[in-house]
């Protein structure tokens, strides 16, 4: 409301006054220090009846200016000790007064006053600003924090200069599903990961192909796009959650929702299930309580309670009366927090509900293509994206993730344009590392020098830290070069244990090397354009791999006391052979918080050479050599015989010890 400023009144008598000339009388001072007059004001306005004189009879007659004064101090001190009183005391519950009359305050001041009541009575206008902040705050209702775990990130390395990157890693905190060629998803034991993904060893982290993980980009002029995504971006509008019913009890779900907001979570679980009792058939109300228990499952870090919430969920979906986009919310929180739970299958359950009510929602059947790409089924993420494309073939997050399925499938040339005109799209969720990265490495394949301009945007985007390495999971501020010397490391120690006893590891690798064995595997990562390349795992994710040292016990008692390579959990340690006529592709580790190490054992004189960014090296036997794989690199075997390695990740050496414990596993 706006404040009255009070002003004396002037009287006319007063104006008549200043034009008759008059003798003042001498000021006097009185026990207060001021000054005063004879004539006085009340004097004054005896002027019209009969003259000055009269003057010192009013003023002793009526109140002088002092004691207006102090009656006026008496009675501020009164209006404010009786504030304090009130508020001390307690004696006006303001919380609740103010909470119900906001429900009427139609002008954002915080009250309601007479400007209220105009624009309830439609004489006046609401503030565009306040319907602007009210729509936020409604579309606020629908936002939740994902937690941040510690998570183990699964993927397949089992390749000698590492394999296909995994997808969406923008955080480290991030998890990625598998990266085999034949189902780019999740890994096996994603179903087994239910009640520990808020202990730090969830398999699979939701959201790793969502729209919501990506950055969000700037929209492209309306005149500018394609009708059908047009009309998919003109669904965009804020939601309505509430029923007829429950608009009438709007001011009690929003009291509560916003003890949700300001994280008082407990409280709105109470307040939430008090209005659930009270109105059981509420859909607002049970959704309000999901949300509340999801957040509180957060807090204390609690699978059952988020199990809570879960059911909560689907209760409140399948109440009568709950509008469409409420259904839509509901189920769509749901799915997203039973992939965090690593529960898969149910996510997709969930999700194929979700179109069959919304069969024209194009995003709800990008999430479904996203839903069967987690549990490893390409075949069916392409059909859904195939039929989004029918429908919308403009939609970039459809193409992008159609174009990865087919480089996964090892349809190069296929896949390029799908890639490249999801990227170029700027819609939500392609702006992806991965992305830029599967559209560069199939342009290279082509030989197509075109894909430095795709990884220098992809630099220019932040997903790699500079155009040759484009390793996504990192840890900033590591020292970053392409090739190393021992003494760079800090690791002599190691270098020379792997030098003096070169011979004894070669002489335990001959032993197994024959195919009879069958302890070295194909590299079945899609990494070689050409030839054979054989591997055999002795360490992986910082953890042996099964029996194999028994084959070779000498190898593995050498390396048991460098914790640096036996337990560097985003590397491994592993025999590698290649054969005669083998390329490997041009290609890039996923991590920067790791050095390889190769130790020469049977290397051709000539034919046989790596490069990585733009300087090319050869191996020596019995000679470590030492690079970083998170930058670009390439490896040729163009001799008469086999090439024989033993490769040893450690960790990076600027990482501290608590780095080294937690950083999730690649």
């Amino acid at each position: 409301m706006e404040e009255t400023v009070l002003e004396e009144p002037i009287c006319e008598e007063a104006v008549l006054a200043e034009e008759i000339p008059e003798v003042k009388p001498a000021a006097m001072v009185n026990k207060n220090g001021v000054k005063a007059e004879a004539a006085t004001a009340s004097g004054g306005g005896d002027v019209a009846s009969g003259g000055v004189a009269s003057g010192g009879g009013g003023a002793a007659s009526g109140f002088s200016g002092t004691k207006i004064f102090t009656w006026f101090m008496v009675l501020a001190l009164l209006g404010v000790w009786s504030s304090v009183a009130v508020v001390w005391l307690d004696l006006v519950d303001y919380d609740n007064v103010i909470g119900k009359l906001s429900a009427y305050d139609a002008d954002g001041d915080g009250d309601f006053d007479v400007e209220d009541a105009k624009v309830l009575l439609g004489v006046k206008e609401r503030p565009v600003s306040l319907v602007q902040k009210e729509a936020k705050e409604e579309s606020a209702v629908e936002e939740q924090t994902e937690p941040i775990v510690e998570e183990v990130i699964q993927t397949t390395e089992g390749t000698e200069e590492e394999g296909q990157l995994p997808p969406n890693p923008s955080q480290e905190q991030q998890a990625p599903e598998g990266e085999s060629p034949d189902a780019v998803g999740t890994t096996a034991k994603a179903e087994d990961a239910t009640e520990e993904s808020f202990e730090g060893k969830l398999a699979v982290e939701a959201g790793s192909f969502e729209a919501e993980a990506a950055v969000q980009v700037e929209e492209r002029n309306a005149e500018d796009q394609p009708e059908d995504m047009l009309q998919y971006k003109a669904k965009k509008k804020k939601p309505k959650l509430l029923n007829t019913f429950e608009k009438t009890i709007k001011a009690e779900i929003d009291t509560a929702e916003k003890l949700r907001k300001k994280g008082k979570v407990e409280e709105a679980v109470r307040a939430f299930d008090t209005l659930v009792q009270q109105y059981p058939q509420s859909p607002r109300c049970r959704y309000g309580k999901a949300l509340a228990e999801d957040d509180l499952a957060e807090k204390m870090r609690s699978n059952d309670m988020l199990q809570k919430a879960l059911s909560t969920y689907k209760e409140a979906s399948e109440l009568p009366n709950a509008t469409p986009d409420l259904i839509k919310a509901t189920l769509k929180k749901r799915a997203e927090r039973q992939q965090f739970l690593g529960r898969m299958r149910g996510a997709l359950a969930t999700l194929e509900k979700l179109v069959q009510i919304f069969p024209e929602d194009m995003a709800l059947k990008n999430d479904l293509g996203v839903a069967h790409l987690l549990i490893g089924d390409n075949k069916s993420a392409k059909r859904v994206y195939e039929e989004v494309l029918a429908i919308a073939p403009s939609n970039g997050f459809a193409k992008v993730h159609y174009g990865f399925i087919l480089k996964s499938e090892n349809k190069i040339a296929e896949s390029i344009p799908f890639l490249r005109d999801g990227l170029e799209s700027g819609d939500p969720g392609t702006d992806d590392g991965r992305f830029y990265f599967h559209l560069g490495d199939a342009l290279q394949r082509m030989g197509d020098d075109s894909a430095y301009k795709w990884y220098e945007r992809g630099h220019q985007r932040g997903h790699f830290a500079s155009v040759w390495q484009r390793s996504l999971y990192n840890v900033d501020g590591l020292k970053a070069q392409p090739w190393w010397t021992p003494k760079d490391t800090g690791y002599m120690d190691l270098i020379k244990t792997l030098e003096r006893n070169w011979r004894t590891i070669r002489d335990e690798a001959l032993s197994v090397m024959d195919k009879t064995t069958g302890l070295f595997v194909p590299e079945e990562e899609n990494l070689r354009e050409k030839g054979e390349w054989g591997q055999f795992t002795l360490w992986q994710q910082g953890k042996k791999a099964g029996e194999s040292c028994h084959s070779v016990p000498k190898t593995c008692g050498l390396l048991e006391r460098y914790t640096e390579a036996t337990g560097c959990k985003r590397g491994q340690i592993k025999f590698s052979v290649m054969q005669p006529g083998t390329h490997v592709w041009p290609h890039t580790g996923p991590t920067n918080c790791r050095l390889r190490m190769h130790l020469g054992l049977v290397i051709p004189k000539t034919g046989c050479k790596i490069r990585c960014t733009n300087d090319t090296r050869a191996w020596e036997e019995g000679k470590v050599l030492i690079f970083d794989d998170s930058f670009e690199h390439e490896v040729w075997q163009d001799a008469d015989s086999y090439r024989l390695i033993f490769i040893v990740d450690v960790w990076h050496p600027e990482l501290t010890q608590y780095q080294r414990q937690t950083l999730s596993p690649i």
